[in-house]
C-alpha cells in the first residue's frame, strides 16, 4: 500500500475516503487515516504523558511531605510553649526555660525558613530577589543554629543536675547564668549568619561560581555557597563544639544512672525490702535499658539529622562543589525535620509536658488534672533522664520500721515532684 495520506486519488481509492465528504467517512476510516499519518509519532507522545504524569504525583507527594513536616512543627513547637505559659509547675523549673527557648527558634525555622524553601524546591525558581535571598539565607543559619545550640546547653543543664551535688548545681544554674546562656544561643548565631553573610564574607573567592549557579536557564535560584574558610568555622560553632559537649555530657549521666540505679537496687537488698535479688536485678536493668534508650534516642535522632548536612558542608568547598543540588536539598530538609522531632524528645517524653498537653487539649478535664504533690510516703526508685531533675528515694529496714529516705534531691520539692517516668 502507498502512503493514502499523500496522494488525493489514491485517497479516494482507498477505504473509500472521501475529503470532500467527510459525513459518508465513518469513524473508522478517519482512525486508520489519522493513525498513517502519525505512527510514528505516537510513541513519543505517550512516553512525554507518563513523564508528565510522574511529575505530578511526585510534585503531589513532594507538597505533601513538606506540608506535613511544616504542620507538625508549628503545632508542636507551639503546644510546647503553651504548656510551660499556662502551666505553673513547669515555670518553675530551669530546664523548661531552655525548652521554650528551643521551641521558640524552631517554630521560627518553620514559619519563616521552610515555606520559602519549600517553594523553591517546588517551583525550581527563587522570585523574591536577591536581598531577599541573603535575609532568608542569614535567617536559615541563624534559626537553626540557635536551635542546635540550645539543645547542646539543655544537655550540660541535665549535666549539672544529675551528675553534680545540689549546691553545685543551685550555683551552676543561677537565674542569671539561665539567661546568659539562652542569649548566647541566639548571639553566637547571629554573629556567624547575617554578619558574614550580608558582607558576603562567605562567598570570597567563589563570586563567578555563584553567579553562574544563580542562573540556571530560564530561572533563577537563591544560592548560598560557602568558601573553606566560613565552611570550617561554621560548621565547627553551629555543630562539632555542640556535638561533642553533648556527646561527653550524655555519655556522664548514662554512668551516672547506671551507678544510681546499682545503689538503689543494693540498698533495698540490703535493707530487706521485701524484694527478691531477681526483682531487683530486673528492676535496675529496665531502669538502665530505659536511660539508654532515651539517651539513644536524644543523640541519634540530632546526629541522624544534622550530621549530614555539616559532613556535606565542609566537604563541598574541597570537591570543588560538586555535590548535586538534590542532595543539598535532602541533607537540609533532614536538619529541618529535626526541628519538628524536638518537641517529641524533649517535651512529650517528659511526664509533666504530657500531662499539660492532655489538660490544653481536653480543655481543661479534671481527669488530666495535677494530682496531689508527691507526699513523703511516696516511693520513687526510677533516674529520670529525659527529665530536668533527678531524685533518688529508697526504702531501708531499720530495727523493724521502714524508714524512707531521701538520697539525692535537686533543687526543691517543686522540681522533685518531678523525678519518676
Amino acid at each position: 500500500m502507498r502512503g493514502c495520506e499523500f496522494l488525493q486519488e489514491d485517497l479516494e481509492s482507498c477505504h473509500g475516503f472521501d475529503p470532500r465528504a467527510p459525513h459518508r467517512n465513518g469513524p473508522l476510516r478517519i482512525y486508520g487515516y489519522m493513525n498513517l499519518s502519525s505512527i510514528g509519532q505516537m510513541p513519543e507522545l505517550e512516553e512525554v504523558e507518563t513523564n508528565e504524569s510522574n511529575s505530578l504525583v511526585k510534585t503531589v507527594a513532594l507538597i505533601s511531605f513538606l506540608s506535613l513536616v511544616m504542620l507538625m512543627s508549628v503545632l508542636g513547637n507551639l503546644l510546647v510553649m503553651v504548656a510551660v505559659c499556662k502551666d505553673r509547675q513547669l515555670r518553675k523549673i530551669k530546664t523548661n526555660y531552655f525548652i521554650v527557648s528551643l521551641a521558640f527558634a524552631d517554630l521560627l525555622v518553620s514559619v519563616l525558613v521552610m515555606p520559602f524553601g519549600a517553594i523553591e524546591l517546588i517551583h525550581q525558581n527563587w522570585i523574591y530577589g536577591e536581598t531577599f535571598c541573603l535575609v532568608r539565607t542569614s535567617l536559615d543559619v541563624l534559626l537553626t543554629t540557635a536551635s542546635i545550640l540550645h539543645l547542646c546547653c539543655i544537655s550540660l543543664d541535665r549535666y549539672y543536675a544529675i551528675c553534680c551535688q545540689p549546691l553545685v548545681y543551685r550555683n551552676k544554674m543561677t537565674p542569671l547564668r539561665v539567661t546568659l546562656m539562652i542569649g548566647g544561643c541566639w548571639i553566637i548565631p547571629t554573629v556567624i549568619s547575617f554578619l558574614p553573610i550580608m558582607q558576603g564574607w562567605n562567598s570570597i573567592g567563589i563570586d563567578d561560581l555563584i553567579e553562574k549557579r544563580k542562573f540556571s536557564g530560564n530561572s533563577t535560584v537563591c544560592v548560598f555557597m560557602v568558601n573553606k574558610p566560613y565552611a570550617l568555622t561554621c560548621s565547627v560553632v553551629a555543630f562539632y563544639v555542640p556535638l561533642i559537649l553533648m556527646v561527653l555530657a550524655y555519655q556522664r549521666i548514662y554512668v551516672t544512672a547506671r551507678a544510681h540505679a546499682r545503689q538503689i537496687s543494693m540498698l533495698q537488698r540490703a535493707g530487706g525490702a521485701g524484694n527478691s535479688a531477681d526483682h531487683q536485678r530486673n528492676h535496675r536493668m529496665r531502669t538502665e535499658t530505659k536511660a539508654a534508650k532515651t539517651l539513644c534516642i536524644i543523640m541519634g535522632c540530632f546526629c541522624l539529622c544534622w550530621a549530614p548536612f555539616f559532613i556535606t558542608n565542609v566537604v563541598d568547598p574541597f570537591i570543588d562543589y560538586s555535590v548535586p543540588e538534590q542532595l543539598w536539598a535532602a541533607c537540609l530538609w533532614l536538619g529541618y525535620i529535626n526541628s519538628m522531632l524536638n518537641p517529641i524528645l524533649y517535651a512529650f517524653l517528659n511526664k509533666s509536658f504530657r500531662r499539660a498537653f492532655l489538660i490544653i487539649l481536653c480543655c481543661g478535664h479534671k481527669r488530666y488534672r495535677r494530682s496531689s504533690i508527691l507526699g513523703p510516703g511516696t516511693t520513687c526508685t526510677a533516674t529520670q533522664i529525659n527529665g530536668s531533675t533527678h531524685v533518688l528515694k529508697y526504702s531501708v529496714l531499720h530495727n523493724g520500721n521502714h524508714i524512707e529516705q531521701e538520697k539525692l534531691s535537686i533543687q526543691n520539692d517543686t522540681e522533685s515532684q518531678e523525678s519518676c517516668f
